[in-house]
Order: structure tokens, then sequence, then C-alpha cells
């Protein structure tokens, strides 16, 4: 089959566990048009640089702004309309450039090849995690009652991928599903995660894309040793490392890790869950869904979550490691099977229709 790919340039985790599926595809004889933005483009882009039944194409996304650990909407919006023309332009171009018969789109949070399914009758395959907020049903408790930000939130999850043929949800917690055409399915994670063994040590990672010296200051203030991610330096200051971010090292220090202080971005919550390493997630405002995965992460017993992180919240989540450590003990473990699974069955589906016809 011919399979057109969206994949969303926000963060890396989309093109990461896109990456798992694509080779898959590829594995399996299919060929395969990725189409991506931004920081996913580009990663892409070399990891297939020599693969010759994929192909990359740039579209323009959306890039959102953020300050201060939140989302700025008006600096979001000012930016988009700053850069609109550019954007169509681009667009244009990547539509004109993969003119061609596909046999399936699969979109990973992509609007762009989700409408190009759709305006030329293409079924569409949604594989991401967000759409957990609109697909799946949740306690009251977990969503404040249903209050606004979650209903602004799902709505925009409902709009990015619209009309697929099915959707496979990612998800490190059990829900229930409310929509049909959709499958929950265990978390998509990268091969060096499944290859990696557990080895609990006495390092803190620290993962921020934002740092301050006040945080600097409060790490150094507890008797652990911690490991620093995103703070653009290197070297050691008394009990903290910094460190350039590379894939192996990195993997090395999570498998390694006491536990896990970073943001509550799906793909490294599911990755620390799957290591058994307990996280204390500070998820992004005005990122409902990063906040969901927070509260299930508490909810489990596998971690704490934060609204800020200072000494007194550390301190008082790295007391609670063991706990939280006998409660990823209950976790299983489960490798891409599921997931590959579902999406080889998926195509076989909705090959059958063309088929009969011919």
């Amino acid at each position: 089959m011919r399979i057109l790919y969206g994949v969303v340039g926000a963060g890396m985790g989309h093109a990461t566990r896109s990456r798992v599926v694509v080779d898959h595809l590829v594995e399996r004889g299919h060929e395969v048009v990725v189409v991506a933005s931004a920081g996913a483009y580009r990663m892409l882009l070399g990891h297939y640089a020599r693969t010759d039944a994929v192909t990359v194409r740039e579209i323009a996304g959306l890039s959102a702004v953020y300050r201060d650990n939140a989302l700025c909407m008006g600096s979001t919006a000012v930016a988009f309309l700053d850069r609109a023309l550019g954007r169509i332009a681009t667009n244009i171009g990547a539509y004109l450039q993969i003119a061609g018969p596909f046999h399936a789109v699969i979109s990973d949070f992509e609007s762009w090849a989700a409408m190009f399914g759709l305006v030329h009758g293409i079924p569409v395959l949604s594989v991401d995690n967000l759409q957990v907020l609109h697909r799946c049903a949740h306690d009251p408790e977990m969503t404040d009652g249903d209050c606004l930000s979650f209903r602004i939130a799902r709505a925009t999850v409902q709009a990015k991928v619209p009309g697929a043929h099915h959707y496979l949800v990612a998800s490190f917690f059990p829900v229930p599903v409310r929509k049909a055409r959709t499958t929950v399915v265990p978390p998509i994670l990268r091969p060096e995660i499944l290859a990696a063994a557990p080895e609990p040590g006495a390092n803190v990672v620290v993962y921020q894309s934002v740092w301050s010296e006040r945080l600097v200051e409060a790490l150094r203030a507890l008797p652990y040793p911690f490991v620093a991610y995103g703070a653009g330096r290197e070297g050691r200051d008394r009990n903290v490392t910094f460190r350039p971010f590379g894939e192996e090292a990195f993997v090395e220090d999570l498998r390694t890790a006491r536990a896990v202080i970073a943001g509550g971005g799906f793909s490294l919550m599911s990755e620390a869950v799957h290591l058994g390493v307990p996280m204390l997630a500070m998820p992004l405002e005005g990122q409902y869904e990063q906040e969901l995965n927070a509260r299930y992460l508490a909810r489990l017993g596998y971690g704490a979550w934060t609204r800020s992180l200072d000494r007194d919240t550390v301190a008082s989540f790295l007391a609670e490691v063991p706990r939280y450590r006998d409660a990823l003990a209950g976790y299983l473990r489960q490798g891409n099977e599921i997931l590959l699974a579902s999406v080889d069955d998926l195509l076989e589906e909705v090959a059958l229709p063309a088929r009969r016809a011919a």
C-alpha cells in the first residue's frame, strides 16, 4: 500500500512515536510519504535519508509560544498571523509534491494529512495519545467536573483530526472509550526504551525546558544527586550535573534513575512508567492533556504532580519514592505489538473495498 503519514511538529514525542510505526510499515512492504513540520520534519528527514521506501516532505504547522511554563495564546496567535502567507505557500507546495494515489492516511495529531484524506476520500487512521480527551470517558474528579478548560481542550482535539475511519488511542492508564471506532492501546515506545533494563540508582533526572536559578538553588539544597537536562549548559554545580541532551545518555540516565522530574508530556511520562521510575510532573499551563496525564499518574500511585517546583515539593515527592515504586511494580509492561497489530488489521480492513472493486 502507499500510505500518507502526517506528524504534528509540536514536541518530539510525536515524531519519535511515528518513527516506530513508519519503520513497521516499511518492514511490512508499504511505501510511506511522511509530511511533518518544524523539528519533527528535521528529525524524520534525517532518520529516513537513506530509506527508499520513505519520502519525507515539509509542511507548515502551528508553533505554540510558551512563557513561564504556560501557553501564551496572544503570542501564539501573533506568530501564526505573522507567518500565515508563508505557511500557505509551503503547504500548497507540499500538496503539489505529493500528488499521486494513496490507499490510506495515518495521522499523529496532524491536520494537513487528515484533511488531505477526507478531501480525496481516502480512509484516515488516527494514531496518537491526545484523542484520549475526546474519545474516552473520564471520572468528573479527573476533569474538575468537566471544567471549561477540559471542554475547550476536548473540542480542540475533536477538531484536529475529525472523521477518521478509526482512532487508536495510546494510554498508560486504563480508560473506557465513549466513542465508536476507538481502540485504546498501550503507549508507543521507542526501541531504545524497550531494550533498556531498569536498574534504579541514586540520581534524580530533571528534564525542564525552562530553568531558573531559583530551581537550581532548590535542588542544591536537597541531599540528592541530580542530573539536569534542558538548562542549556554543561558541568557540575555541587550536587547538580548539567548535561546536553543526547538520546543514548538520556535513556541510560532514565533507566538508572531514582526518580524523574519533568513536564506532563505523554512520551516521557509513559517511558518512565514503563521503566518503573517514579515521576513528579509539572504540566504546562494551558495544556489540559498534560494535566490529565499527570492526574492519572498520581491516581495510579506512579508519582505526583504539581503546578510549581520548589524545595519542599521536590523533597516531599522524593520521600515517597518507595511507595511509588511499589505501585509501579504492578504496571503491565508491554511492547508495541498490540498497536502495530491493530495498524495492520485496520490497513487490511480499509484495503478490502478497493480489492473488491478491482
